[in-house]
């Protein structure tokens, strides 16, 4: 029998109850409680605030957003849009929005999917609103909430800028529901949200909802990373690693690298005793039966190579590994059949299907950016039904998706990053074991650490421990954004809202910083002017022609073979000349002469330094808007924007096109319209232009030589738009502003042949790329194809359209949610 509660606790149930009632609905409909952090957001939501939420992964922070979209759901015809960084979590948000409130309210746009854009609930990429705002759309009629999940990507540095975007720019009645990893300055950024936005709250909450456990896997021996003996603080690193760590003939240094040196066999020559510690590692398929074993699957194998993924998966399948039942293999058929029915048949091979179906029937599978699409999709909802069991991955799927495991394996604590190996940050290894543990299925979640010969075991509890991931800004205006913002507010305000960026208020806090620290080194300095001042005249004068005595002196020491005699001269004149004035100053037959010299040089040196700190303010004051301000020359200079009677800039014809136009390479696009340089161009040419504006080359890729590249009118309008390029580098290096690389046509060719209707075992063999990765390119051809088939030359339009249609085809055209 369920205890009566006193007056007072009915009261102050019926009371909370009163001042939160949506809260108390949106609750009721859920099959569990929420958790102090969820329950204080969404009653700040009911109260009429923004929030900010920061949390680890898997601790619920979505449960704020679904609470958005229920108030706005209350309401006649108040909409919600949900905006994600990446198309793949856009997919998984609209899946689950449709299931809950059917297809009729839920819409979903993300540059190449268009569905049912005018619904209540539109999940969208956060550059589909940013080109909404600034064409000023009449889907944004009603708007009640902008959720943005994964708020942190504003640091990214090709796309962050777009978050900052939007936030300044949303009308100021649109609630914003921000979700964020937990970074270290959420209340910096929930700062900036306030001074932009108004009325918003910090939610902060370090707690993973299921507990992590922290082991290292020593050969054959699962050991807890941290001491568990309950005589010591949980961040003591466990002595038998200690122990095993000094036996293995890598003594550590106190930064956790090798001491001692090296004998020419590359062996420790200090202390190197090889023992049994040093046997092989355990490989991946005894891995998998370990954790079996253990009772720790599912798990994600975190290995920082897309090669290394691949391999895995062979190995394990190669040693036999079966970690699925007949009918779970069914069922894995019957899911795959279903997903994959319009891939064609002569595809399949190509893509690596049977071996890829394989490894699913076992319970295996491999996630990474080379995979198709589609593979990846099929991977992810068979990991989240619990029949793909083990998954090696690279670091991408820490990213967003909702795939947690019971157990992530790190393989190494270091990765390549483009130029050399670099261990991972603490934000990254939080981000990554922040997919162990299963909510409500898990009572903790497991990450396996797996030993490598000379690694300091307490280096990696450091790593463990922290959770240092600071958010900082990528914001910088583009000629986009200058000629939309120009043409909505005019100059004057687009460069107040542009010193409203996160990146500005980072600059100003760091600014406030410098300035009180030049205001206490300015009264050192009036300390120092007094301690040498002396009676007898002007000694900072005096002080001022020793300096020059000196310099002068130190510029010809060691120089004199190398010097005329008319130089050799003319700098013995001039230190005698010197020395003259020196003597004749009234201060230098001071008897304190040189005690007030040394007032005097430290007042010197720390005036220089003074003085530089100034400079610093200076150059970071209003640093965006300067960068605005060059921007707008270059536009003016190329008549993009002209200025009216009244001063007051407007655009022009070709401004207006720029307008239209997003990326990286904007005003390249727009210079080459304006021109005429593509309208000769046939679609399957201006497609293989388009690809080679987007396309970003490996490191190891040599430039094609000319052969390589598709025949006719494409030659003559890449010759143009690379000049077109290095006019524009020239005219941004006069303005002071970073250029854009050089254009790529590494895959010009292989997507000139598939708009031509090549196979695509033909493009993949000639552009040398994995499937994922030449439907990934494609995409973004697509992207930019899509914006110019909207421009104002109806040439280079049509041409786009037809182009269009041509690349869009076979696993390009595949969605999974169309």
């Amino acid at each position: 029998m369920t205890q009566a509660l006193s007056p007072a606790e009915r009261y102050a149930l019926s009371r909370n109850k009163t001042t939160n009632p949506v809260v108390d609905d949106f609750r009721q409909g859920l099959k569990f409680d929420l958790d102090p952090f969820q329950i204080a957001a969404c009653k700040l939501l009911e109260a009429g605030n923004s929030v900010l939420v920061a949390a680890p992964t898997g601790a619920g922070k979505t449960i704020v957003a679904e609470f958005a979209v229920f108030m706005a759901m209350q309401q006649r015809s108040s909409k919600v849009f949900y905006t994600a960084p990446i198309k793949a979590l856009s997919n998984q948000k609209f899946q689950e929005f449709v299931a809950e409130y059917g297809a009729d309210q839920v819409g979903l746009l993300t540059g190449d999917t268009n569905i049912n854009p005018t619904a209540r609930i539109v999940v969208m990429t956060t550059e589909v609103l940013r080109n909404m705002l600034y064409a000023e759309s009449d889907l944004l009629a009603n708007l009640a909430f902008v959720v943005m999940d994964e708020v942190h990507y504003l640091a990214d540095r090709f796309r962050g800028a777009v978050w900052e975007e939007v936030i300044i720019h949303l009308p100021t009645s649109v609630r914003l529901v921000s979700l964020s990893a937990t970074v270290s300055n959420a209340e910096e950024f929930g700062d900036w949200l306030q001074a932009v936005r108004g009325d918003t709250e910090v939610i902060v909450s370090e707690e993973r909802p299921v507990p992590l456990d922290q082991h290292m896997l020593v050969r054959h021996k699962l050991l807890d990373l941290f001491d568990g003996t309950g005589q010591a603080t949980t961040s003591r690193v466990n002595p038998e690693l200690m122990r095993i760590a000094r036996s293995t003939g890598a003594p550590q240094s106190r930064n956790g690298n090798r001491s001692g040196g090296n004998d020419r066999r590359g062996r420790n020559s200090s202390k190197y005793r090889p023992n049994h510690t040093q046997a092989p590692r355990m490989d991946r398929a005894e891995m998998t039966d370990l954790l079996d074993e253990h009772n720790l699957l599912p798990a994600i194998f975190f290995i920082f190579s897309r090669v290394g993924c691949d391999q895995a998966v062979k190995q394990v399948l190669r040693a036999g590994v079966r970690l699925t039942t007949t009918e779970e293999r069914e069922e894995i058929r019957h899911i795959v059949d279903e997903r994959c029915r319009t891939l064609l048949d002569e595809d399949l091979a190509v893509l690596g299907y049977w071996e890829w179906l394989e490894g699913l029937e076992r319970g295996v599978a491999a996630h990474h950016a080379g995979l198709l699409p589609a593979f990846k999709e099929v991977v992810e909802e068979l990991f989240q039904k619990k029949l793909v069991r083990v998954v090696f991955a690279t670091e991408t799927l820490a990213l967003g998706i909702n795939m947690p495991a019971r157990t992530v394996v790190l393989e190494s604590l270091e990765k390549f990053n483009g130029e050399a190996r670099v261990p991972i940050t603490p934000g990254e290894y939080t981000q990554l074991t922040g997919r162990a543990g299963r909510r409500g299925i898990d009572v903790e979640g497991h990450s396996v650490i797996q030993w490598r010969d000379g690694i300091d075991p307490q280096a990696v509890a450091s790593l463990a421990s922290r959770r240092s991931y600071p958010l900082n800004s990528s914001f910088r205006p583009t000629y986009n954004m200058a000629v939309n913002l120009i043409d909505q507010f005019g100059r004057a305000r687009t460069r107040e809202s542009l010193e409203l960026s996160f990146a500005q208020f980072q600059a100003d806090r760091a600014v406030v910083d410098l300035a009180r620290k030049v205001r206490s080194q300015e009264e050192t300095l009036e300390g120092y002017e007094k301690a040498m001042t002396c009676h007898l005249g002007d000694f900072p004068e005096y002080a001022a022609l020793r300096r020059e005595l000196s310099d002068v002196e130190r510029s010809g020491a060691g120089r004199a073979d190398t010097q005329t005699r008319a130089e050799r001269d003319s700098r013995q004149k001039k230190i005698s000349e010197l020395r003259r004035r020196m003597k004749a100053h009234p201060v230098h037959n001071c008897p304190d002469r040189e005690h007030h010299a040394r007032w005097a040089e430290r007042w010197y040196r720390l005036k220089r330094e003074t003085d530089q700190l100034v400079q610093q303010i200076n150059t970071r004051t209003g640093a965006i808007a300067k960068v605005f301000d060059r921007i707008t020359e270059v536009l003016m200079q190329l008549e993009y924007l002209k200025a009216d009677a009244s001063g007051e800039l407007t655009l022009t014809d070709t401004g207006k096109t720029l307008k239209r136009i997003y990326g990286e390479r904007d005003l390249l696009v727009a210079e080459c319209i304006r021109h005429g340089v593509w309208a000769n161009l046939d679609p399957a040419g201006l497609a293989a232009m388009a690809c080679s504006l987007v396309y970003e080359p490996r490191r190891d890729e040599s430039e094609l030589p000319e052969r390589f590249l598709p025949r006719g009118a494409f030659r003559g309008a890449l010759e143009k738009t690379q000049q077109i390029w290095e006019d524009l580098q020239q005219l941004e290096a006069r303005h002071r502003l970073p250029g854009s690389a050089p254009i790529s046509v590494g895959l010009a060719k292989p997507m000139n042949e598939w708009a031509r209707g090549a196979s695509l075992d033909t493009v993949l063999f000639d552009a040398d790329l994995a499937a994922g990765d030449f439907v990934r390119w494609t995409k973004q051809t697509i992207d930019l194809l899509d914006q110019l088939q909207n421009q104002y030359d109806p040439k280079v339009a049509s041409t786009a359209r037809a182009a269009l249609d041509l690349v869009k085809r076979g696993i390009v055209a595949y969605s999974s949610v169309a």
